[in-house]
């Protein structure tokens, strides 16, 4: 009985010490500058929500935070990096739903686990995708696309800088029967460059960085992945709109660190990257990118997460949809 007792008391003790540890973390966090780590290029829709987010949550917590970029791999390179940093919450991985659920679906291994190597804070973003060619492409609609890529098969190239641009790119093959080559590229970055550059001329990419070159002529916009058409581009239509039933892809952007990182500095940074997602002028600012804020908790975060690696890795299997 005794010993019993003695067992009891011991956990309760360490519970309440574990906790008291906690608390004391967070109050006395961050005490340094903090890294948001991102898997793409300078330029691309991820870095550039992180650049955007970045300044805003350090005036609230009082450090800076610096933007490293690592790019390359599909995510891997940042995402590994993230996965063994110190769990101490001054290494945060910006991870897109293409490093954390379709890379489980695109290859057979990755060096990292999305569910067990990281303890996840808000997700930051929604952001439909675009389909643009290049305006020397006699392609005035996703219509015409499809019938000059089967009077063409395997002639058309498309540019690729996310697992997510190659996923949608494949998936509206598979549904259209069209063969369109992939140009992998480190990021949407570079991926747009050579798109405007004639090298390839397809691209499906993140609203935001493209709508410029749209709205310009450089590139020419066909339809959008969301599953109705976005205020930003009213005049463009949506897939589902142009013949695909059904088809919706709408990639997500969170915020990671890596997995033992204390709960209660993950709730801090939660809750002050929240405060600054929801700000109006946040919001104001994303929009005109094409990007929705859609902050969460820690545990909505890693709802979303659950249910996509139920979907998506499944449905990639079923298309066949693999890394190259």
């Amino acid at each position: 009985m005794k010993s019993s007792f003695k067992t009891t008391f011991g956990l309760v003790v360490a519970a309440a010490l574990a906790i008291a540890a906690g608390d004391c973390a967070a109050q006395a966090f961050p005490s340094k500058p903090i890294r948001f780590v991102t898997g793409n290029a300078p330029g691309g829709g991820t870095d550039t929500l992180a650049r955007m987010i970045g300044p805003k949550l350090s005036e609230r917590l009082g450090q800076p935070i610096i933007v490293e970029n690592r790019p390359g791999a599909d995510g891997f390179i940042a995402s590994e990096y993230v996965a063994k940093a110190p769990p101490d919450g001054y290494t945060i991985l910006v991870g897109t739903d293409g490093q954390m659920v379709l890379n489980v679906g695109l290859y057979a291994k990755l060096p990292y686990d999305p569910v067990a190597d990281f303890a996840p804070i808000t997700r930051i973003s929604s952001t439909p995708l675009m389909i643009a060619v290049h305006p020397s492409l006699p392609a005035s609609s996703i219509k015409e696309l499809i019938a000059l890529a089967k009077a063409k098969p395997g002639e058309l190239f498309y540019a690729s800088g996310a697992p997510v641009f190659r996923v949608a790119t494949e998936m509206f093959k598979a549904q259209t029967g069209t063969n369109i080559v992939l140009v992998p590229y480190k990021g949407a970055a570079p991926a747009i460059a050579a798109l405007l550059a004639a090298d390839v001329t397809v691209g499906t990419m993140s609203v935001g960085p493209l709508l410029p070159h749209v709205r310009a002529g450089k590139l020419r916009g066909l339809a959008v992945t969301s599953a109705k058409r976005i205020a930003l581009a009213p005049d463009i239509p949506t897939l589902a709109e142009s013949g695909l039933p059904g088809f919706e892809v709408d990639p997500w952007t969170g915020l990671f660190a890596p997995d033992g990182t204390p709960r209660a500095v993950v709730d801090k940074l939660s809750s002050e990257a929240n405060a600054v997602l929801k700000a109006d002028e946040m919001r104001a600012a994303l929009g005109k990118r094409g990007v929705v804020a859609a902050p969460t908790t820690p545990d909505e975060l890693a709802a979303v997460l659950k249910a996509d690696l139920a979907k998506w890795p499944k449905l990639l299997r079923e298309l066949q949809i693999r890394a190259n």
